[in-house]
């Protein structure tokens, strides 16, 4: 939804550099999602591990605060929020490193 809604109703309204902004957004937010569920299935599986929920913790948090910086600079102008975003790409960052460590961990 975010990318058509970035695809029809910001396409006129944003100059090249914001939409792109907004584009990365929609990208990792897209590759975050997808991880969540990797991350959700393999908790089916693995209930109550520290590293797994730690993991889509990170994951959750990452998009609201990386994804949600870019859609808030890009669309609304609000230079503040890129000292913001690196908080959300390291947090993209330790949930993929504590996926890796639960998957390591398996018995």
């Amino acid at each position: 939804m975010l990318g058509a809604f970035g695809a029809h109703s910001l396409k006129t309204r944003l100059n090249v550099s914001m939409l792109k902004t907004y584009e990365t957004g929609v990208e990792y937010h897209l590759y975050h999602s997808l991880g969540l569920i990797i991350v959700g299935i393999i908790a089916m599986n693995l209930t109550n591990n520290f590293w797994l929920r730690s993991s889509g913790w990170y994951m959750f948090s990452g998009i609201i605060i990386f994804c949600g910086s870019l859609y808030l600079l890009s669309i609304f102008n609000l230079r503040w929020l890129g000292m913001v975003t690196p908080i959300g790409g390291l947090l993209f960052i330790l949930s993929w490193a504590s996926l890796f460590i639960a998957i390591l961990k398996i018995k």
